[in-house]
């Protein structure tokens, strides 16, 4: 069945698949849903300056984009990569990857972070971490749907972790989404739109390894279902501290960065702030 709605999803042009997400997101704004729950928690913690009024529109907005984000995931998954490409009228910052050093992709959940990995591995062959999903046959479905041609796909636990640093010994990009919570193991806590948060460090750790440039990048919706616009940047993540705390912290305040510039393309119905807040 899941297959079978993407499958929709993906036949669709693009202006009436964001149609269709634009509805799932006004439905889940109108309806009692856990999203609208956890995205009025989340907007209420990261912009307290907002009042209440505008509280309410970025989260309808917020909704809106990820209704988008879930109707467009059959739209990309099921679609080849040089279809995908089609649909990015743009493209920033691609000479970044030429580097004397090792590259690392710091890939927030933001826009169609989707499309970042595809795009970039047109180009150069990429290994990107990725969270199993708890359902084997939708795992295996996702997979089979990411990993094509030189995209590879690393699971995040010690055995991808080990496949990341090979990447990187074989002079590979690689690309890491470092903005969710992974536990007490392998994180710390550091503020997140000033929230203390349990935050990943396994980023950081390889860029200070292997002396890396770290380069953020994200595809953002352009309005009216017109396509995507990917954007790559070097950031500076390593701070003159030389401690984990300090280079999470400025991983965490490069993403606060991009967010701000269009907060409603953010992933707000994930629960970020769990490991100190009940939702």
């Amino acid at each position: 069945m899941v297959r079978f709605i993407l499958w929709i999803f993906s036949i669709m042009p693009l202006r009436l698949n964001h149609f269709v997400g634009t509805l799932i997101g006004q439905y889940l704004y109108l309806i009692k849903s856990n999203s609208k729950a956890v995205v009025s928690k989340n907007i209420q913690l990261c912009f307290p300056k907002l009042n209440p009024e505008q509280q309410q529109i970025l989260i309808k907005k917020s909704l809106i984009e990820s209704g988008k984000g879930l109707s467009e995931s059959g739209f990309i998954w099921f679609r080849n990569f040089d279809n995908n490409a089609k649909y990015v009228t743009k493209t920033i910052g691609m000479e970044h990857l030429k580097s004397d050093k090792a590259v690392i992709l710091l890939v927030p959940h933001f826009g169609c972070w989707e499309l970042v990995a595809r795009m970039v591995s047109l180009s150069e062959p990429v290994v990107f971490m990725y969270k199993a999903l708890k359902d084997k046959q939708q795992n295996a479905l996702l997979l089979s749907k990411r990993q094509q041609g030189d995209l590879l796909m690393a699971p995040a636990n010690k055995k991808g972790v080990i496949k990341l640093q090979r990447a990187i010994n074989n002079k590979q990009l690689i690309a890491i989404l470092p903005d969710q919570d992974p536990g007490e193991v392998g994180s710390v806590l550091v503020p997140f739109f000033s929230q203390n948060t349990r935050t990943m460090t396994l980023l950081v750790r390889l860029a200070r390894k292997n002396d890396a440039q770290v380069v953020i990048a994200w595809a953002k919706r352009l309005p009216n279902a017109k396509g995507y616009e990917l954007n790559l940047k070097p950031v500076k993540v390593l701070s003159s501290a030389n401690t984990l705390e300090d280079d999470t912290l400025l991983m965490n305040k490069v993403i606060e960065d991009l967010i701000t510039t269009q907060p409603e393309q953010y992933l707000w119905n994930y629960k970020r702030f769990k490991s100190v807040i009940n939702y």
